[in-house]
Formats: structure tokens, C-alpha cells, sequence
């Protein structure tokens, strides 16, 4: 969590772990749960999604039971302002992040099969 808190400069909303239980500020977590996605969207670098899909996914089975809306069409479109942790294509030579749909659907996908096994 103090990765991506630092990554994005921003507080994620959850408080400390109590009892196998935290609180979390909805408005903050909002805020959070809206930069990390744009942030994980705007990377191209296959490790660097490989390592942070996981994490997104969580966040989004949270944002869902705590009724913190995803606007998937913004985020879906091309990502707006600058490539992060950009792998460049040895055929090409460039990079971009993955397609605004396949984005989507895999880390919803995601999210479901992870949903499934946390505790509400």
C-alpha cells in the first residue's frame, strides 16, 4: 500500500489493520482508487503491470463494496498525460499502454475472481 501511496502522492483512505479489520475514508479512498487506476493505465511496461494488477484488482473489489463509482470510460480512453514506466518494443520502437477495452475487461475480470474469495 506505502508503494503506490508514494507512487501517486497521495493517501490511499485506509486506516491501520485492527483485528483483521480497517477503516477506510471513502472520500479519500475515491480520490486514490481513481489516481492508481489512471496511473496503471498509463503503463506500458509488462512487469511493471504483471506487478501491480493484483494490487488494482483488490482495490477495485473494494471500491465496489464500499460504493466508490469507476468511471471505466474515461479511464478506458486514451490515457491522459504522460506514458510511466514505458517498455519500448523491439519491433517498433514505441510503446503504449494496452487497448482501452482489454485494459478494462482484464482487470474487471480481475477483480471478480479476487472478489470471490475476500471475506465482505
Amino acid at each position: 500500500m506505502a508503494l503506490f501511496e508514494a507512487e501517486l502522492a497521495l493517501p490511499s483512505g485506509i486506516g491501520p489493520m485492527v483485528n483483521d479489520e480497517s477503516r477506510i475514508d471513502r472520500d479519500a479512498f475515491a480520490v486514490f482508487v481513481d489516481a492508481l487506476l489512471a496511473w496503471h493505465r498509463r503503463t506500458s511496461h509488462a512487469v511493471m503491470l504483471a506487478l501491480s494488477e493484483g494490487f488494482a484488482a483488490t482495490v477495485l473489489v473494494l471500491a465496489e463494496r464500499g460504493g466508490v463509482a469507476v468511471d471505466w470510460a474515461r479511464l478506458g480512453a486514451a490515457p491522459d498525460g504522460p506514458s510511466e514506466n514505458v517498455q519500448i518494443s523491439a519491433l517498433t520502437g514505441m510503446s503504449a499502454p494496452p487497448e482501452g477495452g482489454t485494459w478494462e475487461s482484464r482487470l474487471r475480470e480481475r477483480s471478480r475472481e479476487l472478489g470471490r474469495f475476500m471475506p465482505r
